[in-house]
């Protein structure tokens, strides 16, 4: 076809012009003849303003719509006199219709690729031409850029169709051949040349994002494609084009076009790794400037906020770590800030992947990066637990800052040096420059800081929204102050309390206090919350626990490292302050666990003075088992140290745990007592109000308060005064008369069978224990306490027959123990316990105290003896109508036990009047018990009755052995009163309900006649030493006398009256009994000196004969052979009448 060969030589001698002119530097000449091939390669009247303008002016602002063609073979046709070989699409705003390629094109086109390939180096400005004509072609051709940057020929995509004959396809791959080695040979270009290719490549890739502003079609990637070819090929001097390209690049990677951004992200992460992998010289190891500015970019592409290209970023990050982990040296903290900047919102997947990539470098990396991005690690690490879009990731790295802690603690010597070497090359830095080092945590030596960012870190993750991850961190917090605190200088330990832990015991508290009582219904998904958990309320209860118990161990385990900081005071001061909020918080859960961190700091005991104080529960505090003994080299831990922390455990060792002050000891135990007191005090005080709402203290928590007491009083016991015991009689009483929730009752009260205390008043009764005892071996101003403590115990006797009132609850009560029944009302929301075996075991406590105590003289002068009397009158009274029937026998047993050991006491002391009110209210006490109101029960047995009878009896034997052989000792009145009281007893006092038949055991034969012969036994005496007594027997004598009188009288009226009935065998036996009585006295009488008997006395007997003789007409024969030893003693009366008295003589 001489046409094309023709074309072909033309084309020759313009390729020659062009090369020539460049050579020789005439632009505009070179221009031309460029722009006349590139004419020729482009359709007829293409609209390229690059040609059309003389000069390389670019594309005029107008934004063009790009759109991608689908390719369709056809054969040739031979319409025009041309062979069209292609049909496309032309790369325009509005493309209208299609464009053709002729075979001349394509031929003008290979003849650009030559001068382009052969002639580079002279293009100079003209690459802009050469480049759009070519990125048209490449458009209408329809090929597109696949990896590496090459362009292939592209699949079918929808669209307007171009239109490809079978001759230009068999052409294509040698174009895309010929294009991709053009670009190849950029790197035989010079630097100038090189930077020409770039510039013109950067424009057309402006000009082509211009085109793609405004919407989502197909753009055109020519030039970020061969801006990708022509880096790589250049990494052997990629520093002269790195920054135009990458910038480029970035820029590109902002476009809002996906399809664009794409792309633009693609290349230039191919390039970065391109850019590590390549063998540099020297290489990066050695040139930490270059391998900077290759990770830069990747820096820079953090600021973009597309999500497709930062997944791009971290899947590049990932790789980078894979293959270039170990070497990355100073670029570690762009990697890592790389990861850091992912914020919360920016979607799952990002999320995932970056943590994919910090989970990479805490596994495999943290041994070769530098120890001073160790700091960032920490931070990153952090910021994930923040996140809240994924739970896992959360806890996951919650647990990655433990493995980094243990790898602190692992590698410390090493890290520590490398640190401090760092430190002292910065500070010397910054003393050039006149500026001061600042840092976080700055006093503290590098290697503390390090762990101080550690913990404030995880502190910050304690107060997370999310309760998975506040207990994750707190219980990773507290194990890694616990496993590694011992690393710490000594210094750093006030950080970590004032900085790191009470800071976060007051967010917590505050989040706590200020949480939503709301319900959660349930936790997301269909998982099923606890009804413990299910507000956000109780959700922060739980942290509060944690936290709070774990700052409590640090205080109790690391006391020895605390207490010589200076401010150990004040921080005990801040945390007793923690526990009383936290113990006063209306939560059952966190109030008591307040109180267990109370006794966990409690267990402490200062370590001298030990052999004074043999009851202290503790023993010395031991330095922990970490310390061990050390010896230089032989460190029980992963590794030797001869470095400062190494000394410093050697030092520990070797000096004593902890001497502290005795003053300043004291000073801690006392501030310990008060935070006890104003919770003890503010926790168990009744609210004045009662509604569903009301927060009623639990048993275990109040039982926690008690118990916590023992332990404290050791320690202050030597300040205690009254005041203080008095503070803790009021919380003891308030706090054995909190009631208990209905719903708790069955865990808590006893089975009404057994009389079982609970462990709260158990507590309570220990407490008292423990002071009485310390009292017992205190000194002598100690004793005027006892007093106190047996008012407080009498008072808790009181509840048998009165339980306490708490506030102005109402509570039901839930054992009627009279008859032993359970009654269990309507449920009750609030249910008083059953105090009866409380007072009971109170009362116990009483006696045996009082056995040891009665003659203390503070016991004496505050007439404790009378305080008892004066309680136990309330059982005694109300005998069988005590709640309990245990609780009058104990009583009584109480009693006689109580005034076996007190009247001697009395009687020694009846000259000073510290007993005179003690003796009426004796007697009243006695009367109330002896002649009781209240009537037995019905069901009492006969052999029940009998006993109760014996217990009587043995009253009256106390009055006979005690009370009246001492008459001269004791106010007459008393004794008085005694005589008429068994004067009552000794006459049948008959209760008015009962049926005949019972009548006869019912009445208290046996207590009447030990009435009587105490009456008889005290009516005279042969030993009479005093006046006194000689009242005693006369006043004992007419009563007995009148007594009889009247027995006498009553019978023969009773006898004259029933006729031949015979009378009641118990009126006959008491009849018996006086007669027999009359005659024991008579021969008494006679024994006695005569002038001890008073002649009133002798009236009185003798008025008895003429009633004895009128009992003759008697029907019994008892009676009648009593009758008969009762007179015959008269015949000693019988005397001749004295003759009167006349002159002296008789």
């Amino acid at each position: 076809m001489p046409d094309e060969a023709a074309t072909e030589n033309i084309l020759k001698a313009e390729l020659t012009m062009a090369a020539l002119c460049g050579r020789l530097g005439l632009v505009t000449s070179r221009d031309a003849f460029i722009t006349a091939i590139c004419k020729g390669s482009l359709p007829p009247h293409y609209a390229l303003t690059v040609l059309n303008a003389t000069t390389a002016a670019t594309l005029s602002n107008k934004s063009y719509s790009i759109q991608g063609q689908s390719v369709m073979m056809i054969s040739p046709s031979s319409e025009s006199h041309q062979q069209v070989v292609a049909v496309g699409q032309p790369l325009a705003v509005q493309p209208q219709g299609t464009v053709m390629l002729t075979s001349k094109n394509i031929q003008c086109m290979r003849t650009l690729l030559n001068l382009a390939h052969c002639h580079g180096a002279v293009l100079g400005t003209s690459w802009q031409l050469v480049l759009a004509t070519l990125q048209h072609l490449v458009w209408i051709l329809g090929l597109k850029p696949s990896s590496g940057g090459a362009l292939k020929p592209g699949r079918a995509v929808e669209g307007p169709s171009t239109v490809l004959t079978t001759a230009v396809m068999t052409d294509l791959p040698v174009i895309s051949n010929i294009l991709s080695r053009l670009f190849e040979s950029s790197q035989y270009l010079d630097d100038v040349s090189l930077h020409h290719l770039i510039n013109a490549l950067c424009s057309l890739s402006l000009e082509a994002m211009d085109m793609a502003y405004g919407n989502n079609k197909e753009p055109s990637l020519f030039a970020v494609a061969k801006l990708l070819e022509t880096g790589l090929v250049n990494m052997h001097r990629i520093e002269i084009l790195w920054r135009p390209l990458t910038g480029h690049l970035l820029e590109v990677c902002q476009h809002p076009n996906s399809r664009m951004r794409e792309w633009g992200a693609e290349a230039l992460t191919s390039l970065i790794k391109a850019g590590l992998t390549f063998n540099h010289e020297p290489p990066l190891s050695q040139n930490q400037r270059l391998q900077l500015l290759l990770l830069n970019p990747l820096k820079e592409m953090s600021n973009i906020n597309h999500p497709d290209i930062r997944l791009k970023q971290l899947e590049c990050v990932l790789q980078i770590l894979q293959s270039q982990g170990d070497s990355l040296g100073p670029g570690w903290p762009l990697v890592l800030g790389v990861m850091g900047a992912i914020r919360n919102d920016q979607g799952e997947s990002l999320i995932r992947t970056a943590f994919q990539c910090l989970q990479l470098v805490v596994t495999d990396f943290l041994p070769t990066m530098p120890c001073s991005c160790l700091q960032i690690v920490v931070d990153v690490a952090g910021s994930f637990g923040l996140h809240n879009q994924e739970l896992n990731i959360s806890l996951t790295s919650i647990g990655l800052l433990w493995n980094i802690s243990d790898y602190f603690f692992q590698r410390g010597e090493t890290i520590e040096k490398e640190l401090n070497k760092e430190e002292a090359a910065q500070q010397k830095q910054a003393e050039e420059k006149g500026v001061s080092l600042n840092r976080p945590f700055h006093p503290a030596p590098p290697f503390d800081c390090l762990w101080l960012c550690l913990y404030a870190k995880l502190g910050e993750l304690c107060v997370d929204p999310r309760p998975a991850v506040r207990k994750s961190a707190g219980q990773t917090l507290f194990s890694t102050i616990g496993a590694h605190g011992t690393l710490l200088q000594h210094a750093t330990w006030h950080t970590v309390i004032w900085k790191v832990l009470f800071h976060l015991l007051d967010r917590v508290r505050e989040s706590s206090t200020t949480a939503d009582k709301e319900k959660i219904e349930s936790g997301g998904g269909n998982i099923l919350i606890h009804h413990s958990r299910d507000t956000a309320e109780k959700q922060w209860a739980e942290t509060w626990v944690l936290t709070l118990a774990g700052v409590a161990r640090i205080f109790n385990t690391r006391r020895y490292l605390l207490q010589p900081l200076g401010d150990f005071s004040r921080a005990w001061d801040v945390l007793l302050d923690h526990i009383q909020s936290a113990a006063l918080s209306k939560n059952n859960e966190v109030s008591l666990a307040a109180l267990k961190s109370f006794q966990e700091i409690l267990q402490i005991v200062s370590p001298a003075r030990d052999s004074e104080k043999p009851e202290t529960p503790v023993g010395t505090v031991p330095v922990p088992v970490l310390i061990g003994n050390i010896s230089g080299q032989g460190l029980s831990r992963p590794f030797v140290r001869t470095d400062s922390i190494g000394e410093k455990l050697g030092r520990c060792s070797s000096e004593p745990p902890v001497v502290t002050d005795e003053a300043e000891d004291l000073k801690l135990w006392w501030a310990a007592w008060n935070t006890w007191h104003r919770t003890g005090s503010e926790s168990t005080e009744p609210p004045s109000t009662f509604d569903e709402l009301t927060f009623i203290p639990s048993q275990p928590f109040l039982t926690a308060l008690i118990q916590i007491f023992p332990a404290l009083y050791q320690h202050i016991k030597a300040g205690f005064s009254m005041a203080d015991l008095q503070k803790l009689g009021v919380i003891l009483h308030s706090a054995v008369s909190v009631p208990i929730s209905s719903d708790a009752s069955p865990f808590i009260l006893p089975s009404y069978t057994e009389a079982v205390l609970t462990s709260l008043q158990e507590a309570v009764l220990t407490a008292l224990d423990v002071l009485q005892k310390a009292i017992c071996v205190g000194p002598e101003n100690m004793q005027i306490m006892y007093p106190a403590i047996f008012e407080q115990l009498l008072a808790f006797v009181e509840f048998s027959c009165k339980p306490p009132q708490y506030g102005q609850l109402e509570t039901k009560h839930i054992a009627n123990a009279k008859h032993n029944q359970i009654q269990l009302f309507a449920p009750a929301e609030w249910v008083a316990l059953n105090y009866v075996p409380f007072a009971e075991r109170s009362l116990e406590v009483v006696v045996d105290l009082y056995q040891k105590t009665a003659c203390h003289k503070a016991v004496v002068n505050e007439k404790v003896l009378q305080s008892i009397i004066k309680t136990l009158r309330v059982p005694l009274s109300l005998k069988y109508s005590c709640p309990s029937e245990s609780t009058w026998k104990l009583a009584v047993a109480s009693l006689l036990k109580v005034l076996s050991i007190g009247l001697p006491v009395a009687r020694q002391h009846a000259s000073s009047g510290k007993f005179d009110s003690m003796w009426p209210e004796l007697a009243s006490t006695l009367e109330d018990f002896l002649f009781t109101k209240s009537i037995p029960p019905d069901n009492l047995s006969i052999q029940e009755f009998q006993r109760n009878e014996s217990i009587d009896v043995e009253v009256v034997q106390l009055i006979s052995a005690e009370i009246l052989p001492y008459a001269n000792l004791i106010p007459k009145a008393f004794v008085a009163q005694m005589m008429t009281m068994l004067n009552r007893g000794s006459i049948h006092s008959q209760p008015s309900s009962f049926t005949e038949a019972e009548i006869d055991i019912r009445l208290r034969e046996e207590f009447s006649k030990m009435c009587f012969e105490t009456l008889l036994q005290f009516s005279f005496s042969n030993k009479v030493t005093t006046p006194q007594e000689g009242y005693i027997s006369r006043m004992a004598l007419s009563v007995l006398l009148k007594r009889s009188q009247d027995v006498l009288h009553r019978y023969i009226e009773d006898e004259r009256l029933s006729g031949k009935c015979p009378l009641p065998r118990q009126q006959v036996t008491e009849i018996i009994f006086v007669l027999k009585a009359v005659s024991t006295l008579i021969d008494s009488l006679k024994k006695t000196q005569p002038e001890n008997v008073d002649g009133n006395t002798w009236a009185q007997v003798i008025a008895l004969y003429p009633t004895l003789v009128e009992c003759i007409t008697c029907s019994s024969s008892d009676v009648c052979s009593a009758l008969k030893e009762a007179l015959v003693p008269f015949k000693d009366f019988m005397q001749p009448p004295a003759s009167k008295v006349q002159n002296g003589e008789s």
